[in-house]
């Protein structure tokens, strides 16, 4: 027999249909938890993710049991879930657009376990906010991940640009900085490749740029194909559709250090007292966009 669970948000009735659904097997995670979890941490979730076209990570029957991406908003979505289109190659694409609980609610419901977000926002889907690093290693091993972080933060500070971290509850860490949105996508991009080739140059044996995984050679891939047009990046705070229901955690850069940090730490099942403690990404510097015009000049300089 089918279960129903149903939650209120900003004077929303949510059902989630199917809540006693197995979504994590293994783990005994259904998706009645999964959409508790996100009412619990929508309100630092959403600013993440409010007014960006997103792609949904659905996976109906469990995370073992096949998925799919989906760009293009059902029809049976209710009205009220906003959309916005925009332009593709020969197109357009209409996005759902997470603004509220109620929203993120739905989704869940609709067995969507990770949100992946635009780096840009739909009113300037050009110019994106979110410059991101995508720090992979080579192996299950942290101990590459933490050490470049650390050097991209230090190249960053000497680029004046102000930057976040996260776990992506994958494999790596996401090293974020905020912009103004002045830049054009192709030109966020292309800083960013001319950055991470900097920092490969500077650290040829530990670090590379390859894409190619042939290339790489046991060293970390300095990602930054996600600062395309179009391109995504998971959401801080989503649920992974790994086993353990890991999470996409932002951090403080201190956690970065610590022994116990790895890309899952953190996991749907331990998130209270987490959420019990100050979110890591208050500070006033992380939120205030700037501008790559400078930093290019400096970046231009060490590249010399």
């Amino acid at each position: 027999m089918s279960s129903e669970t149903v939650l209120r948000a900003g004077g929303r009735t949510v059902r989630i249909g199917r809540a006693d659904k197995p979504l994590f097997p293994d783990d005994g995670l259904t998706k009645a938890d999964l959409a508790r979890y996100y009412h619990a941490v929508a309100p630092r979730l959403l600013p993440h993710v409010r007014g960006r076209p997103l792609m949904l990570e659905r996976h109906p029957d469990g995370i073992g049991s096949g998925s799919f991406m989906q760009k293009d908003v059902p029809q049976y979505f209710p009205d009220w879930v906003h959309r916005t289109t925009v332009p593709k190659e020969g197109g357009t694409v209409t996005h759902a657009v997470c603004d509220d609980t109620a929203t993120l609610l739905y989704l869940a419901g609709q067995a969507t376990i990770t949100p992946h977000r635009w780096l840009s926002r739909a009113d300037r889907p050009y110019c994106p906010d979110r410059l991101v690093f995508d720090l992979d290693p080579p192996r299950d091993d942290f101990v590459p991940v933490r050490e470049a972080a650390r050097l991209l933060r230090g190249l960053l500070d000497e680029l004046r640009l102000p930057c976040a971290v996260m776990t992506t509850g994958s494999r790596g860490l996401h090293v974020l900085v905020p912009l103004d949105r002045r830049a054009h996508a192709d030109d966020v991009l292309a800083f960013a490749r001319d950055a991470a080739d900097v920092l490969a140059d500077r650290h040829p044996g530990e670090l590379t740029t390859q894409p190619r995984k042939q290339a790489r050679r046991g060293r970390l891939y300095l990602d930054v194909q996600r600062n395309g047009y179009a391109q995504t990046a998971v959401a801080p705070y989503a649920v992974r559709a790994l086993a353990g229901a890991p999470l996409a955690m932002p951090l403080t850069w201190s956690e970065v250090d610590e022994p116990a940090t790895t890309a899952r730490r953190w996991t749907l099942a331990g998130i209270d007292d987490r959420l019990a403690q100050p979110d890591p990404w208050k500070d006033p510097a992380l939120t205030r966009g700037r501008s790559l015009a400078a930093a290019r000049r400096r970046l231009d300089r060490l590249r010399d």
